[in-house]
């Protein structure tokens, strides 16, 4: 069940996908959503780092926003522009209180028993924000993407 839609938008691509909330399968969705932005994109530290950003927003969709439950859908978008990627991941979950559990700092996330994957996401990417009461997660990465697609 992966819908993917890839589309030109100005100077940037963007591609949807839809997940089933399947943890175990979360490598797979990751790697399908990964292989879009290597299409265009040739830093392999940047990738690595996006990589493990994107598993820790996907795996706390399934686990807090889906509570693990297969049925439910996460939804993906990518947009990959000249010089930046953004990452949008969203669960049909209520949210958190992410004001209180992704400052930075107020928490020391080698103590944390729980949003050490938040802080790793911060440290990865060089944006992370939160939307729709915290069911949504915006990641930015700038990324020298330009010279793979003459479309950007």
């Amino acid at each position: 069940m992966f819908r993917r839609d890839a589309r030109t938008v100005g100077m940037s691509l963007r591609k949807e996908f839809a997940f089933p909330a399947d943890l175990h399968s979360l490598g797979v969705y990751r790697e399908q959503a990964m292989q879009f932005v290597r299409e265009y994109c040739h830093d392999p530290a940047d990738e690595i780092d996006l990589t493990v950003a994107l598993q820790e927003a996907l795996a706390n969709a399934i686990l807090h926003g889906c509570r693990s439950d297969a049925g439910q859908v996460i939804h993906c978008a990518i947009e990959i522009e000249p010089s930046n990627v953004t990452i949008v991941v969203r669960d049909p979950g209520s949210g958190f209180d992410f004001e209180r559990v992704a400052d930075p700092k107020r928490f020391d996330p080698t103590t944390l028993a729980r949003g050490r994957g938040i802080a790793l996401m911060r440290a990865l990417v060089d944006e992370v924000s939160y939307s729709r009461r915290g069911s949504e997660v915006r990641l930015s990465k700038r990324m020298n993407c330009g010279a793979a697609s003459p479309a950007l």
